[in-house]
């Protein structure tokens, strides 16, 4: 005789799994009322809709970040998904999270390998599978960025996490990591770093195809300011040197203090932390770049 599925079997199950009352109500008729049968049905049942979810475009989703708890290494990860609504589910962003993780602890190669990591007792990709199964939309993991430290990093999210950014800081003495004046700085550049948008940290690694595509547009400049030949090196100086100044993080000026640069902030900070402090470079993702 069929085991009599009542709604509070079906309540329980739904709560288990965030499955639809009526897909519960399937899975526990096919598992005549066992409930831990049937979250093995739901889970068969949500790999076939995954599936069917797959082609669907995803053109929403979240920038995630995670830091280790000493500092020193981190990852960024862009997941997307279906529609806007999905992308601000904390269960959601929390996978996100979950995922920047398994990168940061796992260094993979590519997406592929990404997908192959270990993630709660499966991998990512099926774990992937599930959260598609649960949410109800199609997801996909579209780049990451791992970062790792000799000092420490900063992250950042921005309000709506479609922006982050982890920076990487190095100092000459561990105890600078816990000073509340450099956490605050570090926090401060992080921010900088998400609403400025830098090309790079430092000068010199500015990438030098970018130099150069600056200097072709500002010697053709020079050349039709009507200014004579002997005059064309001094304006093209003059406008990378603006440029650095715009693009640099460290020569940038401080978005709460425009009178100070990052650089000049720097130091201000050493100074009081009794170390010398820099910033090395950092990786910051903007939604759908």
């Amino acid at each position: 005789m069929a085991t009599k599925i009542t709604a509070a079997m079906v309540k329980q199950l739904r709560e288990m799994t965030d499955s639809p009352m009526m897909e519960c109500k399937k899975a526990l008729v096919e598992a005549d009322g066992d409930i831990e049968k049937a979250v093995d049905v739901l889970r068969t049942m949500g790999m076939a809709k995954a599936v069917k979810r797959a082609g669907r475009d995803t053109n929403e989703g979240c920038v995630a970040a995670y830091v280790s708890e000493d500092g020193k290494t981190g990852a960024l990860l862009e997941l997307t998904c279906e529609t806007d609504f999905v992308s601000s589910n904390p269960k959601f962003e929390g996978f996100a999270a979950d995922v920047a993780k398994v990168v940061a602890e796992n260094d993979p190669a590519d997406l592929e390998a990404l997908k192959a990591c270990p993630m709660n007792g499966g991998t990512v990709d099926s774990e992937l599978t599930e959260m598609i199964h649960v949410i109800g939309e199609n997801m996909k993991i579209n780049r990451f960025a791992r970062i790792t430290s000799e000092g420490t990093l900063a992250s950042y999210i921005h309000l709506g996490a479609h922006l982050g950014d982890i920076v990487n800081f190095k100092f000459a003495k561990p105890e600078t990591a816990q000073n509340e004046d450099f956490k605050s700085f570090a926090h401060d550049v992080a921010m900088q770093v998400a609403a400025s948008a830098p090309v790079s940290a430092r000068r010199d690694d500015v990438p030098l195809e970018i130099i150069e595509h600056e200097k072709s547009i500002y010697t053709a400049q020079a050349k039709d300011s009507g200014r004579p030949e002997k005059f064309w090196d001094g304006i093209v100086q003059g406008r990378l040197k603006k440029f650095y100044k715009e693009n640099v993080l460290t020569e940038q000026e401080f978005i709460k203090n425009p009178e100070t640069t990052i650089s000049q902030l720097a130091d201000e900070v050493s100074k009081k932390a009794d170390d010398k402090i820099e910033i090395v470079n950092f990786v910051r993702f903007n939604f759908g770049e």
